[in-house]
């Protein structure tokens, strides 16, 4: 059931809008507010993650073990794809690009600038520095908008691709830097494993030689992050040209996406190898 669940999810990310319908984080952003809001919980930040995270993922265990013996499991099917829809990332990442590549492409340094902080966050002294800012955008944002939430619901189910979700949440939008920080540290977890699958997808799907020199120094390196790491590893896997305004520029914001859409069918087709010999 779970790659037919994977399945369906690129089936609504590609042709519907279910996911601008499900993604509504108004209830828990306001729990959130709620909990930091309370004198006592703002001073027990882990007991406020707890009540932020963990309160969620018990309620959906127990009605996923409510479910599956019904029906041999398949009415907790719309349960797994909601849940799934619910935990990728928000915004459409091309989208949110198109407006920089416009200016980049045209090679109005000025206004990729004012773009790229309108509508990525993104701010960089020199024109090479904020294309390579974007790239690492790119991919940091398909990595936890997709892969990462793909890899823990294949591993452990919809549980732990929400908890991933929620842990991000409370990371981007929690303002104790107590619980923020608490937040950001559970997520670097849930990150060390994942990410560096993808890596090694990268090198599989594109320079091999290139990846394995990141990797060679990076594997085991609990201090270094998922985006530092993210950022490397995929310029290193698209062999991108130098940094340079016009359409060299665009060229490699798109060798990039094509590197990340190789690596996505590459997991597709090990989890279905995956399903059909378990």
């Amino acid at each position: 059931m779970s790659f037919l669940v994977l399945l369906l999810v690129l089936w609504v990310e590609k042709f519907s809008a279910w996911r601008r319908r499900v993604q509504h984080d108004g209830p828990w952003l306001r729990e959130l507010a709620r909990v930091e809001a309370n004198p006592g919980l703002a001073a027990l930040p882990w007991l406020s993650l707890a009540l932020l995270v963990l309160l969620p993922l018990a309620l959906l265990t127990a009605l996923l073990l409510t479910l599956q013996p019904l029906a041999h499991g398949w009415l907790a099917l719309p349960v797994h794809l909601l849940v799934l829809i619910y935990s990728l990332g928000r915004g459409d990442l091309l989208a949110a690009l198109g407006p920089f590549r416009d200016a980049w492409r045209r090679g109005d340094s000025q206004a990729a600038y004012h773009v790229a902080e309108r509508d990525l966050a993104l701010e960089a002294e020199e024109s090479s520095a904020l294309l390579l800012r974007v790239q690492g955008y790119l991919v940091w944002q398909a990595y936890q908008s997709f892969f990462a939430v793909i890899f823990w619901y294949a591993l452990l189910g919809p549980v732990a691709a929400l908890a991933y979700r929620l842990l991000a949440l409370t990371g981007e939008h929690a303002q104790l830097p107590a619980l923020r920080e608490r937040a950001l540290q559970l997520r670097h977890a849930f990150d060390w494993v994942p990410v560096r699958v993808l890596a090694a997808s990268f090198a599989l799907v594109g320079n091999f030689v290139a990846v394995s020199r990141v990797l060679l120094h990076e594997l085991l390196s609990w201090e270094v992050s998922a985006a530092q790491l993210m950022v490397k590893v995929g310029r290193a896997a698209g062999d991108l040209p130098e940094l340079v305004l016009g359409e060299a520029g665009v060229a490699s914001l798109d060798e990039l996406w094509q590197l990340l859409v190789r690596a996505a069918v590459l997991w597709y087709a090990a989890l279905a190898l995956w399903t059909l010999f378990l």
